[in-house]
């Protein structure tokens, strides 16, 4: 469930809240009594963590040359420059 962020427009308290994304938002404060707005939150998010391969299992260090025929700068061999160059 995700954590919504809102401020009470009457006293200025910020508080959190779990609801569900099909919930409606809070309208009120829980200790005045007044009128809250949701605020806009940078959230928990999450990172995915990279291999360095690509879905064919190969190193995307690995000249392009390997997978393609044709190097990134579209020789028919390596030119020993990187990127070319970076797995030799």
């Amino acid at each position: 469930m995700p954590t919504y962020e809102y401020e009470c427009l009457k006293c200025g308290w910020k508080f959190e809240r779990r609801q569900s994304i099909h919930e409606g938002p809070v309208r009120e404060c829980p200790r005045c009594h007044g009128r809250v707005q949701r605020l806009v939150s940078g959230g928990g998010g999450f990172i995915m963590k990279d291999s360095g391969h690509d879905r064919t299992g190969e190193s995307r260090s690995d000249c392009a040359l390997n997978r393609t025929g044709k190097t990134c700068c579209g020789r028919d061999e390596r030119c020993g420059k990187p990127p070319c160059g970076e797995g030799e």
